[in-house]
């Protein structure tokens, strides 16, 4: 009579299910973490504890979220999560930037479609336009973030257009102002003729462009040699248009430089025999090229520095540009391309702007903001550089056909080059002379200050820094004015009679003081008089009109959210972005902070780099290449998004498509299997079960050391903000050290060992610490699988993220013992080798139906598996090891020298309950077909039931 043992078995029962169903789940979990009001609950939780603050940098309010946003948010959140386990209060309050050209720019196109002029648009209507549309991405994005399993201060976020934020942005102007480093200036600024106003740089992006070249005759009037008399310099230049602008030509002091006698020239050339032209000696064979000179001569040749103190003629002299053209020194002449001369327009370029104000040259104004030619410029009066839909005007052609009617134009042609774009409108820009308002770098020292606060901030990786202090020791003064109307007014009266700024602390904390009541629609709706008050009379004041550029309403985050708000404080521990945000929101902050409070609002810096797809091509629409966050949580679910986070190395640009995601499911699987091995194993454990580590077999007190390893590991990488190393260690951890060795070795004791049995009880006491401290270690990257987990084991508290990491002891690091059962590993690695060759081959269909012989030939490594249960380890029935080298025909391993196995069948029947392969099994009549240990557990259990 067959006697059926399976209730007997202590199979492994949850109700965690092995398909995660994680884009239905998750949202329930969301619904759970409402309820429980989670982020109020852990600020009330950790109020008494260390604050740990990362401070947001503000995406901004116009759009769905893109793959950049889910990295970005997905390791801030991570961050936080892994701060709160370590006992910190870590409080975050995302933000958001909202003023700016982006959604003027939507607003605009809105009133193009309807055919609006949108100069005719009252500016108050117009704002609050802009306002009502940046509040509704911010509710839409609110909702994404959640989704993404962000956990912040969702009811109370912080965004750059509220009223109190405003103000303080005027208070933060107000102190450049206030200090003397705010001035009033003409200088180029890098200008959008489409979205006509000012780009700072981080708006800025490098593209292909076809450009216009041409070699320009420049003839001397005044040489400082004889041998320049009669002569012309060449210039070479990209930008045709700024021919007019021309003020200087420099030149390279330490270059060598050589008149050029032209002999015979090629067809179509514009060169004229027997003239003479000034180049540098290192540009010879590229300028007789381009020129098409058949055949020349050097007369002379001298060093750069004798060009000194030699004046040419304007190319267009004679008409309307009856100036002289001094040549002057300059360090950015190079022997790269064109004629070792560089044509200087100082209202277009910031090399030029500085040699031109060094020099005391004319800084023009003949572009205005359209990319038009003033009328008093002579000649190109309304040619236009770029069109306002950024294509190419009549600028360039027209200064060509007037360069080439005076013979003066040498050659002309075309160059493919990186050139600066708008990143909004993709359209091209151009250099050109505003009247701006800047705050310097070197008055009250600015620059020096940002470099020290540079030289005492953390940066991971390590490299930003350089590249951030490489940026601050050569950017020019800070441009913060825009010609724009969504943003902070730029808080600013002029005298009209001496130009200056009215400096007055009482005007500036007058309009702040409006604005935390209105915003600041009340700069454009209220009187002068209302922020001038009764000391000033407003009819001899202007009141500007331009904006705050918003990298300074970002930059000025830290002052009206870190400052501001009590719950948090300053300086923030981490500032954390893109690695875009070197010359963006670390730069702006940076010097807002540094010019007003001395040093730097973050102590640390963290840059990630960027989503590309999986051919490392950036993504776009033109492409089809774009990834949406969107579209990998309906399939998949967040936290397999959160997984691919963690699983790249974040410090460089990441890749994502759809066979990376399935490689992230793939992990994502084993870590959720080992989570629900570990429910079902413990799913009716005891305290009373629980067994002191000092009682415990060997082999779980090495599991134990490997916990305190993690534990190490995992507290290390909270703190150095690097969880690459750590996922790849938990992985690991679960897929090789637990499921296929310790789960599996354990399965056998676990299944059929008597319930008062000191091994079973050992291994499910360390699978009740595996689960504590697994839940707790992935809760900052798999937030919903972990909750779902613990949730399902039903332990207090109520959510996984109310806990802090378990604390690990650290006498159960055990090195030794680590190093005896790496042994014992090795060997086991032969062992199995050998036992899955048996089963390929058919000879075996289990491994308990074996009973290898194992050579061992060093006496230690034998002494060290005789102490251990060699043969359970090996989940084989039986287990014989001798000492020797073994037969050739053995099983072996090249990386594990001195181990040999001999597989062989084990003797005896199999037992019925635990299927081992036994000698004894069948001798306990009352428990027939098991062996002893099985039938000593039915016999403890009462029997079958």
């Amino acid at each position: 009579m067959t006697v059926d043992y399976k209730s007997t078995v202590f199979l492994p029962k949850t109700e965690f299910p092995m398909r995660a169903g994680l884009p239905q789940k998750e949202p329930e979990i969301l619904e759970h973490w409402e309820k429980l009001g989670l982020f109020d609950r852990l600020r009330e939780e950790s109020k008494d504890r260390e604050l740990f603050v990362l401070h947001d940098g503000p995406p901004y309010a116009n759009g769905h979220l893109h793959m950049g946003h889910a990295l970005n948010k997905i390791l801030k959140d991570t961050i936080n999560r892994a701060q709160q386990m370590l006992g910190k209060n870590a409080h975050y309050v995302p933000g958001w930037d909202c003023h700016g050209l982006p959604i003027e720019w939507k607003i605009e196109e809105g009133y193009r479609e309807r055919g609006q002029d949108k100069d005719a648009v009252d500016k108050v209507t117009f704002r609050r336009e802009c306002r009502a549309f940046a509040e509704k991405w911010i509710d839409i994005q609110i909702g994404e973030f959640k989704r993404l399993g962000v956990i912040g201060d969702w009811e109370n976020p912080y965004t750059t257009m509220k009223f109190s934020a405003e103000a303080q942005i005027v208070r933060e102007v107000g102190k450049f102002l206030m200090n003397g480093g705010l001035y009033a200036g003409a200088r180029p600024v890098l200008w959008s003729v489409v979205e006509k106003t000012a780009l700072a740089d981080a708006e800025v992006e490098y593209a292909e462009h076809k450009s216009h070249t041409i070699w320009v005759r420049f003839p001397v009037v005044t040489a400082s040699r004889r041998e320049l008399e009669g002569a012309s310099i060449v210039i070479w230049t990209t930008t045709p248009w700024t021919i007019p602008s021309n003020r200087a030509v420099a030149f390279a002091e330490e270059e060598t430089y050589v008149v050029l006698k032209v002999g015979s020239v090629l067809e179509n050339s514009k060169a004229e025999p027997g003239e003479r032209i000034v180049i540098a000696k290192a540009l010879i064979e590229q300028v007789a090229s381009d020129a098409k000179l058949e055949s020349y001569e050097v007369e002379a040749e001298f060093p750069g520095s004798a060009l000194a103190g030699s004046v040419a003629a304007h190319p267009l002299r004679g008409q309307g540009y009856d100036y002289e053209v001094p040549l002057y020194e300059a360090d950015f002449v190079t022997m790269d391309q064109g004629t070792g001369f560089v044509h200087v327009a100082p209202s277009h370029g910031a090399d030029d702007w500085d040699l031109g104000r060094r020099k005391g040259l004319e800084i023009t104004n003949n572009i205005d903001g359209e990319g038009r030619f003033l009328p008093h410029v002579p000649l190109f009066a309304g040619t236009v550089v770029y069109t306002s839909d950024g294509k190419e005007g009549d600028a360039n052609v027209a200064v060509i056909r007037a360069l080439a009617a005076a013979g003066k134009l040498l050659n002309k042609g075309s160059v493919r080059h990186s050139y600066p774009h708008s990143w909004r409108s993709k359209a091209p820009l151009i250099f050109r002379n505003t009247p701006q308002w800047f705050i310097s770098m070197e008055t009250n020292g600015l620059r020096e200050k940002a470099l020290k606060a540079i030289d005492d901030t953390r940066f991971v990786p390590a490299g930003g820094q350089a590249r951030l202090r490489s940026m601050i020791s050569q950017r020019p003064d800070w441009c913060i004015s825009r010609q724009r109307l969504w943003g902070v007014p730029l808080p600013i009266f002029v005298n009209k009679q001496t130009g200056e700024p009215l400096r007055d602390q009482a005007v500036v904390d007058r309009i702040a003081a409006v604005f935390e009541e209105e915003g600041g629609d009340a700069w454009f709706s209220s009187p002068a008089s209302r922020f001038l008050g009764n000391d000033y009379d407003p009819a001899e004041y202007e009141q500007i009109s331009d904006v705050v550029e918003v990298w300074f309403d970002s930059g000025s985050t830290h002052a009206f959210v870190l400052e501001a708000r009590p719950e948090l404080k300053w300086p923030a521990d981490l500032y954390l972005e893109g690695s875009d945000q070197h010359r963006g929101w670390f730069h702006s902050s940076l010097l807002e902070s540094s010019g007003t409070r001395g040093r730097a609002p973050y102590d640390a810096v963290l840059t990630h780099g960027f989503v590309l797809d999986e051919k490392a091509r950036k993504m776009s629409k033109s492409l089809g290449n774009v990834v949406a966050p969107e579209d990998i949580m309906q399939k998949y679910g967040a936290d397999i998004l959160r997984l691919w986070v963690v699983g790249s190395d974040y410090s460089e640009d990441l890749r994502i498509g759809e066979h990376i995601i399935k490689h992230q499911a793939d992990a994502y699987r084993r870590l959720r299997n080992t989570l629900r091995y570990l429910l079902g194993a413990l799913s009716d454990f005891e305290e009373k079960e629980r067994v002191e580590v000092a009682a415990m077999p060997e082999l779980e007190r090495w599991v134990l050391h490997r916990v305190q390893e993690l534990d190490k590991q995992v507290r290390d990488a909270a703190n150095s903000f690097e969880f690459h190393a750590l996922y790849r260690a938990l992985h690991d951890f679960c897929a090789v050290d637990l499921s296929a060795f310790y789960f599996d070795v354990r399965k056998d004791a676990l299944y059929c060992d008597r319930p008062d049995d000191l091994t079973r009880r050992a291994c499910r006491t360390v699978l009740d610490i595996l689960f504590d401290c697994l839940t707790s270690w992935l809760a900052p990257i798999l937030c919903f699988t972990t909750e779902e987990a613990w949730l399902a084991r039903g332990k207090a508290p109520e959510s996984v993220h109310l806990r802090v990491h378990p604390t690990i002891p650290a006498d159960w690091r055990n090195d030794a013992l680590a190093d005896k059962w790496e042994k014992v590993r090795r060997v086991r690695r032969v062992v199995t080798g050998a036992l899955e060759l048996e089963r390929a081959e058919k000879r075996i269909g289990s491994s308990l139906q074996a009973c290898p012989l194992v050579h061992i030939e060093d006496a230690g490594l034998r002494d060290v598996v005789g102490s251990v249960d060699l043969a359970a380890i090996c989940i084989t029935s039986q287990i014989r090891v001798e000492a020797g080298n073994g037969p050739d025909e053995a099983f072996r391993l090249e990386d594990i020298a001195g181990v040999a196995v001999v597989p062989i069948t084990a003797e005896g029947q199999k037992c019925e309950r635990c299927w081992k392969v036994l000698p004894e099994v069948g001798e306990i009549e009352e428990v027939p077909r098991t062996c002893r240990r099985c039938a000593d557990a039915v016999g403890a259990l009462g029997g079958v039931a």
